[in-house]
């Protein structure tokens, strides 16, 4: 909880969502309780215009959208300089960094990634549905293709780890965290993953932080 004013925050959306995890570590990050409350997209009790999710109540405000989400959630309760969180560089260079990582996360690996192989497996474990042996494996090159990108990126310059908040981590780290996790639990993720060294080091770090290890999904592990 946070000491300065005691806000909590109520994430409205499915719980196995990227999202939605989003908002959960960075409330864990700065401090914030939380309360999910199940919501799926397609209900209507969902208050998204566009029939997304997650929703979010905090501070007597009503938010919608992961960045806008995350970013007042650190402005606000961060504890950083007024406006600029724990979460965000105050540099300006290091902060678009981390905002052109978000947008990678959000634009690129996220859409990649949850048509390709994530909904694919879960569907199968939660469901039942059959996988589609083709689906998969039109999706797996250029799969191959984001994470050999990464990966070359995290060895170059440290990518978006060379420009940590004070936190010692960004938003880009909550962004793709949850992205690149969700696709490492799957079969063919988690061996594509396994050959990128510097990608792996940087997921086993990140497993270790307590905002991940509270905000793990069932099954998870």
């Amino acid at each position: 909880m946070s000491e300065s004013d005691g806000a909590a925050v109520r994430i409205f959306g499915t719980v196995t969502s990227t999202y939605t995890r989003i908002v959960q570590i960075a409330c864990e990050e700065v401090g914030l309780s939380q309360e999910t409350i199940a919501t799926s997209a397609q209900s209507p009790q969902n208050r998204h215009p566009f029939g997304k999710v997650p929703v979010v109540e905090v501070d007597g405000l009503e938010l919608i959208e992961c960045v806008a989400i995350t970013q007042y959630l650190d402005n606000r309760h961060g504890g950083g300089e007024q406006g600029k969180g724990a979460l965000q560089p105050s540099d300006p260079a290091a902060r678009a960094v981390m905002d052109k990582w978000v947008s990678v996360a959000n634009n690129y690996l996220f859409p990649l990634f949850e048509h390709g192989l994530v909904m694919p497996w879960l569907m199968h474990r939660v469901a039942g549905v059959e996988l589609d042996p083709e689906k998969i494996n039109r999706a797996l090159p250029n799969i191959s293709r984001a994470i050999g990108f990464v990966e070359m990126e995290l060895a170059r310059d440290g990518a978006w780890t060379s420009a940590p908040g004070a936190a010692g981590i960004s938003l880009a780290d909550v962004f793709l965290y949850p992205v690149i996790r969700s696709l490492e639990l799957t079969p063919q993720g988690e061996v594509g993953i396994a050959q990128c060294d510097h990608l792996k080091a940087w997921l086993d770090i990140m497993h270790e932080r307590p905002s991940i290890a509270a905000t793990r999904w069932s099954g998870e592990g």
